[in-house]
């Protein structure tokens, strides 16, 4: 059964601000959202920061691993002016910064545990760890690795988690019960009908990504989805599923 808000920020601010930075929430929150997604990767030096791209090179300047970087070097590079010259500047948050914002602003986050190739299992249990003591009900960790997935498990069981998948599996439900997950997290233009009613039937959560037109989300929300993450949050605000018949 789905808890949460009904309708995410991708990466913080959507299309409006650079994905992954204080930037970008500070972006979603102006815009009504209290619930967001983001990316979580760990590095090699044992930080988390937030960031989607496991190498350089399309957020930030540069070529090679961003795990082989130290969070001195990333926090020293510019991860906003990729996206406009309105955000020169803006550096790669550490996750402890991106927890303390949200706490304080009453930010849902779904963290997605991205891990740098090779580094599931690590990363995994980094982010569980650092969601240990966190409020109930304030953040919900997903992934599309189960390697990640079953190390948060055992890291810290009582933080919820989620599988994200593309395409429905058919053991989707096996996978759900092999990391204790509370929701499937599925790409809305591979998701049945079908699909959905028995994900619902489950008694499980259903987030659908990344949904960008209005009228997708409510086709989704006539087939039992329960939540959507969008780019467009100047299109999709946060209530849009508060009172869809007005829409």
């Amino acid at each position: 059964m789905w808890k949460y808000p009904r309708v995410l920020a991708h990466r913080g601010g959507g299309s409006l601000a650079p994905e992954n930075t204080l930037a970008a929430l500070r972006c979603g929150l102006a815009h009504g959202f209290h619930a967001v997604e983001f990316d979580v990767m760990a590095l090699r030096d044992g930080a988390l920061v937030l960031m989607h791209d496991p190498e350089l090179g399309r957020t930030l300047a540069g070529q090679g691993q961003v795990a082989d970087c130290s969070m001195a070097e990333l926090a020293a590079m510019d991860a906003g002016s990729w996206f406009s010259a309105e955000f020169a500047g803006e550096p790669v948050p550490d996750f402890e910064a991106v927890l303390s914002f949200c706490l304080a602003q009453g930010i849902f986050m779904n963290a997605e545990i991205k891990p740098a190739p090779g580094m599931e299992v690590d990363t995994g249990r980094r982010v569980a760890q650092a969601c240990a003591g966190l409020p109930d009900g304030s953040v919900l960790l997903s992934s599309f690795s189960l390697h990640a997935l079953m190390a948060a498990k055992a890291a810290a069981p009582q933080v919820p988690r989620a599988l994200l998948v593309e395409a429905v599996p058919d053991d989707w439900q096996a996978q759900l019960n092999q990391t204790g997950g509370v929701a499937l997290h599925a790409k809305a233009s591979l998701l049945s009908s079908a699909q959905a009613a028995v994900v619902k039937r489950a008694g499980l959560g259903l987030l659908c990504y990344t949904v960008n037109h209005p009228e997708q989300a409510l086709a989704l929300l006539a087939m039992g989805v329960d939540a959507i993450c969008t780019d467009r949050i100047d299109l999709i605000p946060a209530d849009f599923y508060d009172s869809p018949v007005l829409r």
